[in-house]
């Protein structure tokens, strides 16, 4: 039986109630930090799917703001200022990105975290926030799985995706996708 077998023995078996349906449109998304200020943002993965299936993928290394990395931060995702000192800013990136969000929900894994990024860079660029509708996967694994833990990796595994390049903000942005299309 392989680690993948096991984590589905801990799904409950019943039939998902009560869960905000996207009806498989939706937009599941991941930023990685530089420090611990949530509008240091140094990377984004963004998935959208429509009709449940993935409909584009988008991924961007992004200046920080503020400028710095944090040896904590680097570790986790292993991005420093030599991979972005020459990147985009954050409202560059994001005039990318936009237009394809616009009537989506988002999805994120731990939302209070990728909100509140998404919040804190729109505030610290003087940009207005479009009041996103967020829904959070890992809160929906809480509630509707029994695993060890609900760590991304585990919830993706549990769910049937091989997540192998964990904090890179586009490959978690697929494991939360994958997730969402199960749980929401």
């Amino acid at each position: 039986m392989t680690e993948h077998d096991n984590l589905r023995l801990y799904q409950i078996n019943r039939p998902y109630k009560n869960i905000p349906k996207l009806h498989g449109n939706f937009a599941a998304i991941d930023f990685e930090t530089a420090n611990g200020m949530r509008s240091s943002v140094c990377s984004v993965g963004i998935v959208i799917v429509r009709n449940g299936e993935i409909d584009d993928r988008f991924y961007s290394l992004i200046r920080p703001r503020p400028n710095y990395y944090t040896e904590w931060t680097t570790a986790i995702h292993g991005l420093d200022h030599y991979d972005t000192d020459f990147a985009d800013n954050f409202p560059q990136v994001w005039s990318r990105i936009a237009h394809k969000l616009q009537n989506l929900p988002l999805v994120a894994h731990n939302k209070p975290f990728d909100e509140s990024c998404l919040k804190a860079v729109f505030r610290e660029y003087r940009m207005t926030y479009p009041n996103y509708e967020f829904h959070c996967t890992l809160a929906a694994s809480r509630r509707y799985l029994r695993l060890p833990n609900h760590q991304l990796h585990t919830v993706a595994a549990a769910c049937g995706f091989d997540l192998r390049a964990h904090h890179n903000a586009l490959a978690d942005a697929e494991a939360c996708a994958a997730i969402a299309l199960r749980l929401l």
